[in-house]
Formats: structure tokens, C-alpha cells, sequence
């Protein structure tokens, strides 16, 4: 015997499925809109993307484009070199 499937139940099917987790819109990269200078000498601005374990914080994240999020990591690593950013949090 072949089991039948009514239409209807396929299209609720459909509309009960989850949606993607995370934000419907779109983040802008801070340093795209304010034209910020992104320095390992900022310390406010550099330890906004360092989780409290340390780690850098992710672009999916942090919000950043491509771009920025590989000049502030870079200035992160130049901080911890120069030992004003810990390479592990407390």
C-alpha cells in the first residue's frame, strides 16, 4: 500500500520550520560609518573586541567588515606584544 499525503499538511510543514537564529538586519562596521583610527595605543577601543576569557572577538560578532576586523586584530596582537593588553583574561 502507498501512503498518501494531503497538500495542506506539506504547506503547514513549511511555515512551522524555525527561522535562522540570529539578527534580521545587517550590522555596519563601526569603523566603516565613523572613519575611527583603529591603534594599539587605544586601550578603551581595543579591549571593546577582547571577550573577558581573551580571545578576540569574532567579526560575526563584533560587527566589523573584513577589513577592520583584520587591522584590529592585528593592533590587538601589537598590545599584548607590547604587554598593554593581557594575552589571558582574569
Amino acid at each position: 500500500m502507498m501512503k498518501t499525503t494531503n497538500r495542506t499538511q506539506d504547506t503547514t510543514d513549511r511555515k512551522q520550520r524555525k527561522k535562522p537564529a540570529g539578527p534580521a538586519f545587517k550590522k555596519v562596521c563601526n569603523f566603516c560609518k565613523k572613519e575611527q583610527e583603529i591603534d594599539y595605543k587605544n586601550l578603551e577601543l581595543m579591549s571593546n573586541y577582547v571577550s573577558s576569557k581573551g580571545k578576540i572577538v569574532s567579526r560575526r560578532i563584533s560587527g566589523n567588515c573584513a577589513k577592520h576586523q583584520r587591522k584590529v586584530a592585528r593592533e590587538i596582537k601589537r598590545a599584548r606584544f607590547l604587554a598593554l593588553l593581557p594575552y589571558v583574561g582574569n
